[in-house]
């Protein structure tokens, strides 16, 4: 098996070893969007169907409890596309929608006819939940990443060689158009892979930890290792510090930049 980041392959609050995610059987499989907009979300969508059809293939159980597609809240626009491009790349037989009779008729409209569309209400006192109560619990989940749930886990913080490692952005910002290369989409700009230069501006951004050898290989798509935060940057001595939930030293060499950052207050 090999080395992961996943949370708890640090030292466990009052046990003596780590427990690491290797390619066991436990193993998750995770991979990067690049941050809190969909950016190349349909094509993971697209792999992780993929996988999962896979796993349904040599395992009984799996295939014959299926799964369950936790979506987002965001129903409208790009959102509502994504919405059914993970139905269509699931093959769902079944879409439930909680108190929003509008998306309920727009799928019932789009999907499938063989597709099962519900519209239930919501429990009694659910509300809808605010921005900034997305953004904390973003966070609180961030820090449980690290320190596991009420403090159980303890990270680790280690020097990382600028030279060590190589640091790609997903997606180039966008242009209009006319500027685009000739037969270049909106979407392969968003799906192309950018370098960045290590810096002061690191500090604080998430960054995941690709399975990948190469950069040649399709990062997007291929599964991540886990995730590190960069605590600070020291550009004189060519190395900046992170937060990780694995000891030194990483297990690979290709790092990708999300535009999430997180400040470890608590």
């Amino acid at each position: 098996g090999g080395r992961g980041l996943g949370p708890g392959s640090g030292r466990r609050a009052g046990s003596g070893g780590g427990r690491g995610l290797g390619r066991g059987r436990a193993e998750p499989r995770a991979w990067l969007a690049g941050g809190r907009s969909l950016g190349p979300g349909g094509r993971i969508t697209s792999r992780l169907a993929e996988v999962f059809n896979q796993r349904c293939e040599v395992n009984r159980r799996a295939a014959t409890s299926g799964c369950v597609i936790n979506t987002c809240g965001w129903v409208k626009g790009s959102g509502y596309q994504a919405l059914v491009h993970a139905a269509s790349a699931f093959e769902v037989d079944a879409a439930i929608v909680l108190d929003q009779e509008r998306l309920y008729n727009e799928l019932k409209r789009d999907l499938p006819h063989f597709v099962k569309t519900a519209l239930l209400p919501k429990s009694g006192g659910a509300v809808e939940r605010s921005k900034d109560f997305r953004r904390e619990s973003r966070d609180e989940k961030i820090r449980e990443y690290f320190y596991g749930f009420r403090g159980s886990f303890y990270p680790h913080a280690f020097d990382v060689r600028f030279s060590d490692v190589r640091i790609f952005k997903v997606g180039a910002p966008t242009i209009p158009d006319s500027c685009l290369p000739l037969g270049m989409s909106q979407e392969d700009n968003q799906l192309k892979l950018v370098p960045v230069q290590p810096g002061r501006d690191l500090v604080h951004h998430l960054l995941s930890v690709s399975t990948a050898d190469s950069p040649e290989e399709n990062l997007i798509e291929t599964s991540v290792a886990g995730f590190i935060v960069v605590t600070s940057v020291d550009v004189e001595r060519q190395l900046f510090t992170v937060l990780s939930p694995a000891p030194r030293p990483l297990p690979k060499s290709i790092l990708l930049i999300m535009d999430i950052r997180f400040m470890d207050l608590k």
